[in-house]
């Protein structure tokens, strides 16, 4: 008997660990996504926007970004325009939280007034581009179901192996029932995305280029470019002079600190 009790015992051991449902699977790659890119405190960039229209045509804008790590739920960031002359002094504020809907003001230099954008609002497109406030906040993971697909080679670098990740967003008034981005399996990083409309139907591509990796630990892309598969139109966003060593507060990301912009 005392036998058959060993033999049973070994044999549990040996059971293998219950497979990861894809649920389960597309929750951890996120969590571990989420995790490399915490403790950067504080971020500066410069960038330019072309916004390019569906015949070629296009405009640029010049514009600088700050971030701020406020806590492990709450993180904001600012994104002004500096030229051209008639856009120069926009700005974008965003306050992102962890178990909150983010908060997300515009400042108007030519009303010189700070605007709030409702939650209805979101949807709507950031000052003409192909960006919608939306994607300029600053989701959580708890803002969203995952789940798994599958993986792949990365699109556009065949090379890396992508999984290929969904996101169903929960918030009732986005404009998405579901946004599927590959990202890489080596340093997590988001190459190609897909965004899908109320009605489920491909509304936007986000293509991600030219990763640099700062502080032996932040992948920052140089190049994005939001293309509208609908309309034909797409927004460039470049990116350079990175900069994580200048502190910042989150005094300098109020509504005060816009309404300073004049």
């Amino acid at each position: 008997m005392r036998g058959l009790v060993l033999l049973l015992l070994c044999c549990l051991v040996a059971l293998p660990a219950a497979a990861e449902t894809p649920e389960e699977k597309a929750m951890r790659i996120m969590r571990e996504a989420e995790a490399r890119d915490d403790g950067y405190k504080w971020s500066t960039a410069q960038g330019l926007m072309i916004l390019r229209s569906a015949s070629g045509s296009s405009s640029e804008r010049e514009f600088t970004t700050k971030a701020v790590e406020v806590s492990e739920d709450e993180g904001r960031g600012m994104l002004i325009f500096t030229a051209p002359a008639d856009i120069a002094r926009t700005a974008l504020l965003t306050i992102g939280y962890k178990n909150e809907d983010d908060d997300q003001w515009l400042y108007l230099p030519a009303l010189k007034r700070v605007k709030r954008i409702s939650a209805g609002g979101k949807t709507g497109a950031f000052v003409g581009s192909e960006f919608s406030y939306e994607d300029l906040s600053a989701p959580a993971i708890e803002d969203f179901t995952h789940l798994w697909l599958g993986e792949a080679p990365c699109p556009g670098q065949e090379a890396l192996v992508c999984d290929i990740i969904e996101r169903r967003p929960l918030d009732e008034d986005s404009g998405y029932t579901r946004i599927v981005t590959w990202q890489d399996q080596s340093d997590y990083r988001p190459h190609y995305t897909e965004f899908y409309d109320r009605k489920n139907a491909l509304l936007k591509v986000l293509q991600t280029y030219d990763y640099q990796l700062h502080k032996d630990r932040y992948w920052r892309a140089s190049r994005l470019v939001m293309t509208n598969v609908v309309n034909g139109k797409s927004t460039e966003m470049l990116w350079k002079s990175f900069d994580f060593d200048t502190p910042l507060s989150a005094e300098d990301f109020t509504t005060r600190s816009l309404e300073r912009l004049q």
